[in-house]
C-alpha cells in the first residue's frame, strides 16, 4: 500500500523518487511513465498559478516564475479539482520568500491577481437603483449602510500597487509613483477592474464593508475625504448591492 502523503509528495517534488510499489498497467515498477505523469501534473499547476497570476509574472519573467512556483506547489497542493481556485496562498508564501524580500510589493500585487480572479467569479446581483439614495433626506442618509456586491474585493497596502498591476499587464501604462493605494476591484460587467483609493477613501470603503452607517464612517476619515467621487465610483462599478436602513452593528 503506497502511502497517500508519499505520492503527494513525490508528485509535487521532482527531486523525489518513484513511491516504492508503484506498478504501471502491466505490474512493472512505474519508472518513467509516473516520471512523465508528474511531469504533466507539475508543468499544469505551474500553467495555472501563471495564469492566475498574471502580474507577477510579468514582474519577475517566467523563468524565475517557474522556479517560485516549483517550490510552492511542493507543498500547497490543489485541494480542488478545479485549477481556477489554484494558488490561494501564494501572496502569503511571496510575503516569506527570502530571494524575493527586496520587492517589498510583489505580495501585495499578488493579492490584488488573486482578488481580481475571486471577483470574476462571483455570483451576479442585480444593479442597484442609485435613485434610492437620493430620495433619502440628508438626516436619513447618514443612518443607513451597504452591502457590496459580492464581487467587490480590496487589497489594503503600502505600496503603489495598483499602479505597479497596471505597470505590469497593461501595455504603456506609466511608471509607478511612490505613494500607497489600496486596490478597490469592481466588476461592473464581465471583467474586474482594479482602482487605486486614497488612505481616506480607503478607510472609508473598509468601514462600510465592515457595516458602519455613512455618517460614522464619513466622520472617522480625515479632512481630506471627499465623499462624492467615492461614492460615484462605488455606484458607477455596480459595487453597491442594497441599503441597509436598520443601523448596522
Amino acid at each position: 500500500m503506497i502511502a497517500q502523503a508519499d505520492m503527494r509528495r513525490a508528485l509535487l517534488d521532482a527531486t523525489q523518487p518513484c513511491p516504492k510499489g508503484l506498478t504501471d498497467g502491466l505490474d512493472r515498477p512505474a519508472g518513467r511513465r509516473f516520471d512523465i505523469y508528474r511531469n504533466n501534473v507539475t508543468v499544469s499547476l505551474r500553467a495555472a498559478l501563471a495564469e492566475g497570476f498574471p502580474a507577477v509574472h510579468s514582474l519577475i519573467g517566467a523563468e524565475n516564475f517557474d522556479h517560485v512556483a516549483g517550490l510552492y506547489l511542493r507543498d500547497n497542493p490543489p485541494n480542488s479539482p478545479l485549477m481556477m481556485q489554484y494558488g490561494d496562498g501564494f501572496p502569503d508564501f511571496l510575503a516569506g520568500f527570502p530571494p524575493l524580500g527586496h520587492l517589498g510589493y510583489l505580495a501585495d500585487v499578488a493579492r490584488i491577481d488573486l482578488a481580481m480572479r475571486h471577483s470574476y467569479h462571483a455570483a451576479d446581483v442585480p444593479a442597484f437603483d442609485a435613485q434610492r439614495l437620493a430620495e433619502l433626506n440628508e438626516a436619513t442618509l447618514m443612518t443607513v449602510g451597504f452591502s457590496f456586491s459580492p464581487s467587490v474585493r480590496h487589497v489594503i497596502s503600502a505600496w503603489p500597487v495598483v499602479s505597479i498591476w497596471r505597470f505590469a499587464t497593461i501595455p504603456d501604462s506609466p511608471k509607478p509613483q511612490a505613494s500607497p493605494q489600496t486596490a478597490l476591484i469592481t466588476r461592473p460587467e464581465f471583467d474586474p477592474e482594479p482602482h487605486p483609493l486614497t488612505p481616506a477613501e480607503a478607510q472609508f470603503v473598509k468601514a462600510m464593508m465592515n457595516g458602519a452607517r455613512l455618517g460614522t464612517a464619513i466622520e472617522n476619515t480625515d479632512e481630506t475625504f471627499d465623499l462624492g467621487p467615492i461614492l460615484h465610483l462605488l455606484l458607477s462599478q455596480n459595487a453597491l448591492a442594497d441599503i441597509l436602513m436598520k443601523d448596522p452593528l
